[in-house]
């Protein structure tokens, strides 16, 4: 997800057609009552709210890849349904949950940089001192990776400040109507990232 490529609605109007389009499901799923909210979550039958579309989280750590669970291996934590690939991952999860979680509820850690809890593609991912972080594709973790100090520092800030406990539709509206200071425009992203290629080579 690169949130910079957004296009904003004026006014509040975005936050009425956010909650329009989002739906109850979705706004329950990536909600939960519990210390977790919001997570990037969704409901797949017979689990109400499923971190990453049942990615396997420990499998990251384990095998250093991404790999899909099902329901068959499933766990809950803090109101949220975790899936794993076997019964082996479950059970590491099941000592030390927080261990494997992923940063900022799943999101992608590029749009925390910004304030916003959107996206997050399991299989675009990377660990950092031993810390799970989620990418909205690759032009959202080659944005991350340009100054990845300056944006992790970004992150904890929005995701402490704004984020962690918030409801995900609302801040989502708020952060894509009042944008952050350093806000950059998809085009002004993609120029920075083609010279910092041209400079490597």
């Amino acid at each position: 997800m690169n949130p910079t490529a957004l296009r904003v609605v004026p006014g509040f109007t975005a936050l009425l057609l956010l909650s329009a389009l989002a739906g109850c499901g979705a706004m329950s799923a990536q909600n939960p009552s519990g210390a977790l909210k919001p997570v990037n979550a969704v409901e797949l039958p017979p689990s109400e709210r499923v971190m990453l579309k049942g990615a396997d989280v420990v499998a990251y750590f384990t095998e250093g890849a991404h790999r899909q669970g099902s329901a068959e291996h499933q766990s809950t934590y803090e109101g949220v349904n975790f899936w794993f690939a076997s019964a082996a991952h479950k059970a590491f999860f099941d000592q030390s949950p927080p261990r494997y979680l992923p940063q900022y509820g799943g999101y992608c850690a590029n749009g925390i940089a910004y304030g916003i809890p959107w996206g997050g593609d399991a299989d675009t991912w990377k660990i950092t001192d031993g810390k799970l972080y989620i990418f909205g594709g690759q032009a959202s973790k080659d944005g991350w990776e340009l100054d990845e100090k300056v944006n992790l520092a970004l992150a904890e800030k929005y995701w402490a400040e704004e984020v962690k406990g918030s409801n995900s539709f609302f801040q989502r509206a708020k952060r894509m109507v009042l944008r952050v200071p350093h806000y950059k425009s998809g085009e002004e992203l993609a120029r920075e990232m083609a010279s910092a290629k041209a400079a490597r080579q």
